[in-house]
């Protein structure tokens, strides 16, 4: 099998490249790497130098180098850079709302920016790699996930890392094996809930968790939205929405911060990148304590929000998306099956949600693809958030697609943290005036 990263001299490609060397070369025998910035590609390949071997390692000249043969595409692009992210980060502060890379008028603002060469790579895909599954690392994952499956249909499948650590994360502090417990997990991408975490025989262990506070607060969810609205909400939450329940703390934080999380990686892996492109050689010592900084240091302004506290060793460890993204390709090509949550169209999953709009949800696969299982009713309040959020991302894509400056204005106005269309109206204004 032949993998293709575009994103390839992205700070976390070695993570992949550690997983397929670790338990994944049988699957992937051939691994290429594209990027429009050589500098960080060289580099990360003299990290990638470091690790156990792996796949043979190819560095291809362009896109479509790069897609011809492929069999799996991930799709790992930060259109604009760290400098376009500090951007969306910080012309929403400006404005007295949430600047944040994925959620709220910074996530819509990477979107914008982000679709129209995600809509390129997915027609170069279809022209080149028609049978090729594309697994969109992407960030906003649901909204590039969705404009992508406009062209490449089912052949699209978006990951993300949270819910897997969620789930892992309450199956330990209930005393179970994380690799033993199903559950039932539905939302869009950053936009989630858990709602039951069962064992093999059926017993259902979240509410046994919810009810003991020592164990609900022993883990980052519990820590961070509080023992108290855990059990009025009956369920455990994606990590993200401690900006939309705690929106008044988050941006107080954030507000109060010395810089955004997007200022604080642009100097750390532009540092990290100038220093280990002068001394290859230290790539790799380099590339490692960079990581365990940006691991430790994730969401830092959301703990300050909720009181202070360190993430716990066990998570700082690697991330979690290059196993999931392992997990997931393993399942498509040898056809065994595995129950993963991912971002795939909804189909009868949510009724109330378009059968083509993209959700993130627990799906069973196989050799034909991902499928989501059906879930329980969503509550009002849970139901009431993710068809907002789902009108953002559409409005969003149209406004991509069609340069539509509306659609724009009624992505930003329409999201929940954005308060006032005036005030969106200013976004949009200051977006474009760089």
């Amino acid at each position: 099998m032949r993998l293709t990263i575009l994103g390839g001299g992205g700070f976390r490609v070695p993570l992949v490249y550690g997983a397929l060397a670790g338990a994944g070369s049988d699957t992937v025998t051939e691994l290429t790497l594209y990027d429009t910035d050589r500098t960080r590609l060289e580099v990360i390949r003299a990290v990638i130098a470091e690790l156990p071997e792996g796949p043979a390692l190819r560095i291809a000249d362009d896109l479509d180098d790069a897609l011809r043969g492929a069999d799996f595409v991930f799709s790992a692009i930060r259109v604009g850079g760290t400098a376009g992210r500090v951007r969306d980060e910080r012309v929403p502060l400006g404005e007295g709302v949430l600047g944040q890379e994925t959620v709220g008028a910074g996530g819509v603002l990477y979107g914008l920016r982000t679709i129209p060469v995600a809509l390129h790579i997915a027609e170069r895909v279809k022209a080149l790699a028609p049978d090729a599954w594309v697994i969109n690392f992407t960030n906003p994952a649901g909204m590039v996930t969705e404009a992508m499956a406009s062209v490449l249909g089912e052949r699209v499948i978006g990951i993300c890392d949270s819910p897997v650590g969620l789930v892992r994360r309450a199956a330990r502090a209930a005393g179970a094996d994380p690799d033993t417990v199903t559950y039932d997990y539905v939302g869009l991408n950053h936009l989630g809930w858990l709602r039951t975490l069962a064992t093999a025989d059926g017993h259902d262990l979240l509410p046994g968790l919810l009810a003991d506070e020592e164990r609900l607060t022993s883990f980052e969810e519990g820590r961070l939205f509080g023992a108290p609205w855990l059990r009025a909400l009956g369920s455990l939450p994606n990590e993200y929405l401690h900006y939309y329940y705690f929106r008044r703390e988050s941006l107080a934080s954030v507000r109060e911060a010395a810089e955004t999380r997007g200022e604080f990686l642009d100097e750390q892996q532009g540092g990290f990148f100038t220093r280990a492109s002068a001394e290859p050689t230290k790539a790799y010592d380099l590339w490692e304590a960079t990581r365990r900084e940006r691991e430790s240091t994730y969401m830092a302004e959301s703990r300050a929000a909720s009181g202070g506290w360190e993430r716990d060793a066990c998570d700082l460890d690697g991330g979690g998306y290059d196993q999931v993204a392992l997990a997931l390709m393993r399942a498509l090509s040898s056809g065994t099956g595995a129950r993963l949550i991912l971002n795939v169209r909804n189909g009868t999953t949510v009724p109330e949600l378009p059968a083509d709009a993209i959700i993130e949800t627990v799906c069973t696969v196989d050799a034909t693809g991902a499928r989501p299982l059906p879930c329980a009713p969503l509550g009002p309040a849970e139901l009431g958030l993710m068809l907002q959020l789902k009108a953002v991302e559409r409005a969003a894509i149209e406004a991509a697609v069609f340069k539509n400056r509306a659609a724009a204005l009624r992505a930003l106005a329409l999201h929940p943290l954005v308060d006032s269309p005036a005030v969106a109206e200013r976004i949009l204004e200051r977006a474009a005036a760089g």
